[in-house]
């Protein structure tokens, strides 16, 4: 077991996070990164479900958003401080909407991310998630292509097994409050 446990809050998105939201979307994606006016947009779509999660002193440390359209939702959108990445965050607002997507009745989920990312790719395989096609070209500022990941019925029990096993693993790292 890790002896640093990160404790950190997770809570659903307000407009008035958007500015800090933007600092870390700006690292997270360079030029092409959302604007204001999207999270916004997403904040006011009845579909989407955006979270927040500060550490301890208060500070954003990151944020991720889905939506949710009948029994599927789509993740649009996982990103952390850069100095803060590989401290299990992204895979507690994964678990986030995740939990989400059980207390909801969301059986499939789905996502993009860059074919290069392969950090995010290893996280959501290690969820269930698998790569059922590419969308070439789909980033706009270098032409590279995503990789379309998708999930069985998150209500199977292979499903939640994976999930509950990762649950559990995950506590050893971060307490989620």
């Amino acid at each position: 077991m890790n002896n640093t446990i990160m404790e950190i809050k997770i809570q659903p998105m307000q407009k008035s996070e958007v500015d800090e939201v933007l600092k870390i979307e700006e690292k997270a994606y360079g030029d092409h990164h959302w604007s204001k006016d999207s999270f916004y947009g997403e904040l006011s779509n009845n579909l989407a479900h955006y979270y927040s999660a500060y550490d301890l002193a208060g500070n954003l440390v990151g944020y991720a958003g889905s939506w949710r359209v009948l029994d599927e939702a789509h993740i649009t959108t996982i990103a952390v401080k850069p100095e803060l990445k590989r401290k299990k965050i992204g895979e507690a607002l994964l678990n986030r909407i995740l939990e989400d997507c059980y207390k909801n009745e969301i059986k499939y989920i789905t996502l993009e991310v860059r074919a290069s990312n392969t950090a995010a790719i290893s996280l959501y395989e290690k969820y269930g998630f698998k790569s059922l096609g590419t969308r070439k070209g789909y980033y706009q500022n270098n032409n590279e292509d995503a990789l379309i990941m998708w999930t069985e019925n998150i209500f199977w029990d292979k499903f939640k097994l994976k999930y509950q096993e990762n649950v559990e693993k995950l506590k050893e790292y971060i307490k989620i409050r």
